[in-house]
């Protein structure tokens, strides 16, 4: 019996054991988030972590491998309280099932970190973060505004940079707290301050709002919801400058332009003025050499006219000769309208003579006995041809008459019902027939019928 059970079992090996389970582990915990207390802290020379992460009730081995736990931002530590996103392992050698971590952030700035990503998909759902709404800078602003801390480092990077490249435009500071639970209600009063300059006679034309780095709780007002709003109101273009280049707030994706830092928010507003000073002194020659060859073209047109201009006795002279000229050629134009008008007036007179009514009666008599001639030359010529033709015909016809055929001995032989008889086929004896000759006519009657070889 116990031979038979066991045959019917599957036995695997510890190794299969420890594969399988950690398979299952794998495939059922890919990613979880979990809190709780670092203890048992050990750092290798590999660079790998190995710690223990515990609450009051359990506790969970945990690795994070050198390739993870390089780019934390935070100091981990034997008690901190830490957020581990990680997937459920197992251990195989010793069968330990374990965490291995891909990231941890202290426990603090998890929550405020959740909240941002709440607040991030809420307003980018409403369209706050949308391209269509962002307006670009000015590209030689006439007034910059910057809302800051006025103590801190980030005001002296945009005030040194804005001098170095472009001193001449004007700069307000509007002050205002950048860490702590006020900061962000003053941020939103500095917005809309700067905003009440547009109906000044200096507005404010792109406007700063930014502040050096550190941590995620000392950026957290530029994430507040109220600075996001106002942001977006703003008539005047933002851009947003908080913290260093790796450092992401909801001012960054609400504001018309991010920059990486305070220094390039400065960089981006202010253009270089040695660029602009080449650039002028480049149109500064430009236009000199434009109007030098302008006076150049205008004098030689001067000296073109001058030499085109003449005395005034000498023009009288030529207007005095173009009026001999047009006088002459005005008379002869007149004497040859005048000979074209009498040659008219002599055919006209000679049309109206020839309208008189005794001329046009002669003229249509001769043209009567003209028509009269013609027409009896006519009249002849036609009756002499229907004469001629009548005559043909008639020769034609008698040639082709019966009769002519009958002269020469020929009958035409008719039944008693007046039917021609071609055959004697179509007689009987004793039938009467007659017989129509060349001069008379008579009557017969069918003694005898012979009928030819051919049938006839």
């Amino acid at each position: 019996m116990n031979n038979s059970a066991n045959t019917q079992r599957e036995i695997i090996t510890v190794s299969d054991l420890n594969r399988r389970a950690r398979t299952l582990l794998e495939n059922e915990f890919r990613q979880v988030w979990v809190e709780g207390e670092i203890s048992n802290l050990v750092k290798p020379a590999s660079g790998h972590w190995y710690f223990t992460l515990k609450d009051d009730k359990a506790q969970v081995r945990c690795a994070m491998f050198t390739n993870r736990n390089r780019s934390l931002r935070i100091t981990v530590k034997n008690g901190m309280h830490v957020i581990v996103r990680a997937k459920a392992s197992l251990y195989e050698g010793r069968g330990d099932y374990q965490l291995i971590a891909e990231n941890m952030i202290d426990a603090g700035e998890g929550k405020l970190q959740r909240q941002f990503e709440e607040l991030k998909l809420k307003l980018g759902n409403e369209g706050l973060f949308d391209e269509t709404h962002k307006r670009p800078p000015p590209s030689l602003p006439t007034h910059i505004g910057v809302i800051t801390s006025p103590s801190g480092a980030a005001i002296r990077d945009i005030l040194t940079v804005l001098k170095r490249r472009f001193p001449g435009i004007p700069v307000s500071v509007i002050p205002a707290l950048v860490q702590g639970k006020d900061a962000a209600a003053e941020i939103v009063e500095g917005i809309k301050l700067a905003n009440r300059t547009l109906s000044s006679d200096n507005p404010i034309a792109a406007l700063i709002v930014g502040r050096g780095g550190g941590s995620l709780e000392d950026l957290w007002p530029f994430n507040e919801e109220a600075v996001a709003r106002a942001i977006f109101a703003s008539n005047i273009p933002i851009i947003s400058a908080v913290g260093h280049e790796i450092d992401f707030t909801i001012a960054d994706f609400v504001a018309d332009m991010r920059a990486p830092t305070p220094s390039a928010a400065a960089e981006l507003l202010s253009p270089d003025h040695q660029h602009w000073q080449a650039a002028l002194f480049k149109a500064r020659l430009t236009l000199s050499e434009n109007l030098h060859r302008r006076l150049q073209q205008a004098k030689q047109q001067l000296d073109h006219i001058s030499k085109r201009l003449r005395h005034p006795g000498q023009q009288l002279q030529e207007q005095t000769q173009r009026l001999d000229d047009m006088e002459a050629r005005l008379k002869t134009a007149i004497t040859n309208r005048l000979k074209l008008q009498r040659a008219h007036l002599a055919t006209q007179t000679a049309n109206m003579e020839n309208c008189q009514p005794e001329h046009q009666i002669a003229r249509l008599n001769m043209s009567n006995q003209q028509l009269s001639q013609r027409l009896q030359r006519a009249m002849q010529q036609h009756l002499s041809g229907l004469h001629q033709r009548l005559k043909s015909n008639g020769l034609a016809l008698h040639t082709l008459s019966p009769l002519q055929t009958l002269g020469r001995g020929y009958a035409i032989i008719k039944d008693e019902q007046q039917r021609i008889i071609h055959s004697s086929k179509q007689l009987q004896v004793g039938d009467k027939i007659s017989a129509q000759l060349g001069q008379g006519k008579i009557q017969c009657a069918v003694e005898t019928i012979e009928e030819n070889s051919d049938g006839v």
